[in-house]
């Protein structure tokens, strides 16, 4: 499925002009039509959005992590 500039801002939830910019970029891959219009083909997100997915967990389980007791070290003040 192709997606316009706009409908790919809404689907990674940042501005246009950020779109705009990681294009002009070669950050993501685009197609033009017969119109000159601009399409991107949505699947090339679907790495992204599994490194999120990869973070999210890796930040839940440190949140969760319990703090390791300090070690007794005698203060020689």
């Amino acid at each position: 499925m192709y997606l316009t500039i706009e409908e790919t801002a809404d689907f990674l939830s940042v501005t246009v002009p950020y779109v705009e910019s990681l294009i002009l970029q070669g950050k993501i891959r685009v197609l033009r039509d017969h119109d000159g219009e601009v399409l991107i083909y949505k699947d090339q997100f679907k790495s992204h959005f599994e490194q999120l997915e990869k973070y999210k967990k890796l930040v839940e389980e440190l949140a969760h992590e319990p703090i390791p007791e300090d070690l007794d070290v005698k203060d020689e003040d």
